[in-house]
């Protein structure tokens, strides 16, 4: 504010100063301009009216009367802050819908994806999403926990597509875990009908959206008991959790991997559950594909693994802030595609802390 009202006292003092031939009074357009960059539209037409009266007092004062050139200069000073006005108009109106956009797509985030405790009966739990959009906030990607009688469920997944598609996608197979993951005894029976409802919801979507039956939806199913040192997984085509053990990452790497939920009519899977050794001490880390896609300016891919097992600090939240760190250093804070990651890791069961629900 300070240096429009500046310039306009300089231009018109100096203009009025200087010798017959030369007319600083153009300069005084630069006013509003300048005031576009710092104040809204209101502040730049008070502007914009303060540096008209600088000319015409310019044109009084220096021939007594408002002569043909500065008419020019005051109808120019005038459009150009008419057009400055407007742009700020719609610079405003666009921020309001921005940060609308913003406020919606943050309630929807805390509704989809719902925070995870940072303890789940004995489990640590952290969790982080990175949105590819930049003001989206949420995406394809999804991940939720569940507490059972003697255990922890989770799931981890990543839908195809990109858009509200993927978002609603998203939302279908969320929901449908939440409800089912405490009604069936077994991983299996719970995969079962996971596929079975994103199947259903996906052939509804098909009737108003027909590239939806070209959908699927990618996932780790995981059951963590309290009193064994194990995991146990069911992989539906998605990557590997990895497990962090005295700087050595092992992938979890199911030998009979099952098809994304929602293709499971074109096969006939069986769902069967594999085995892992999950002790005190270990760090498991559950992630989508856009963590280990997220490429480099020469396009070589974030090499997850490698980064963990370098990794020397302690604790699951502390695993995820470098890891998050370090995958946007490598994509230049420019991912690709949405980006989910879980860490995990087992304390003693005397430690544990109430059922998160």
């Amino acid at each position: 504010m300070v240096f429009p009202l500046g310039l306009i006292v300089v231009v018109t003092v100096v203009d009025i100063l200087a010798p017959p031939d030369v007319h600083l009074g153009p300069l005084l357009v630069a006013a509003p301009a300048i005031t576009a960059a710092i104040g809204g539209a209101g502040l730049v037409a008070s502007i914009g009216a303060l540096a008209v009266v600088a000319q015409l007092i310019i044109a009084l004062v220096r021939g007594g009367w408002i002569t043909l050139n500065h008419q020019m200069q005051i109808l120019a000073l005038v459009i150009v802050t008419a057009v400055i006005v407007i742009f700020c108009e719609l610079r405003e109106r666009h921020h309001q819908q921005l940060t609308q956009v913003r406020s919606v797509s943050e309630t929807a985030q805390r509704v989809l994806l719902r925070p995870l405790p940072r303890r789940i009966g004995p489990l640590k739990v952290a969790s982080v999403y990175l949105a590819a959009e930049a003001e989206a906030h949420i995406g394809g990607d999804l991940y939720a926990a569940a507490r059972t009688d003697d255990g922890t469920r989770l799931i981890i997944g990543d839908v195809r597509g990109k858009g509200l598609s993927s978002i609603s996608d998203a939302a279908l197979l969320l929901g449908a875990f939440r409800e089912a993951a405490h009604q069936h005894a077994t991983l299996a029976e719970l995969t079962r009908y996971l596929e079975e409802s994103v199947s259903r919801g996906l052939a509804e979507l098909t009737e108003t959206d027909h590239d939806a039956d070209e959908d699927f939806v990618t996932a780790a199913l995981l059951d963590i008991p309290d009193d064994e040192p194990v995991i146990h997984l069911i992989d539906c085509g998605h990557p590997p959790p990895l497990l962090l053990r005295n700087h050595q990452v092992t992938p979890l790497q199911v030998r009979q991997p099952e098809p994304p939920l929602g293709l499971g009519e074109f096969t006939d899977p069986g769902y069967r559950v594999e085995t892992f050794p999950f002790e005190a001490g270990d760090l498991l880390l559950l992630y989508t594909d856009g963590v280990i896609e997220a490429r480099d300016r020469a396009g070589a891919f974030y090499p997850l693994a490698e980064r963990i097992a370098s990794w020397d600090g302690d604790g699951v939240e502390a695993l995820l802030r470098h890891i998050r760190d370090d995958l946007l250093a490598h994509s230049d804070g420019s991912l690709g595609d949405d980006a989910a990651m879980i860490a995990l890791s087992r304390t003693p069961a005397s430690s544990t802390a109430p059922a998160a629900k």
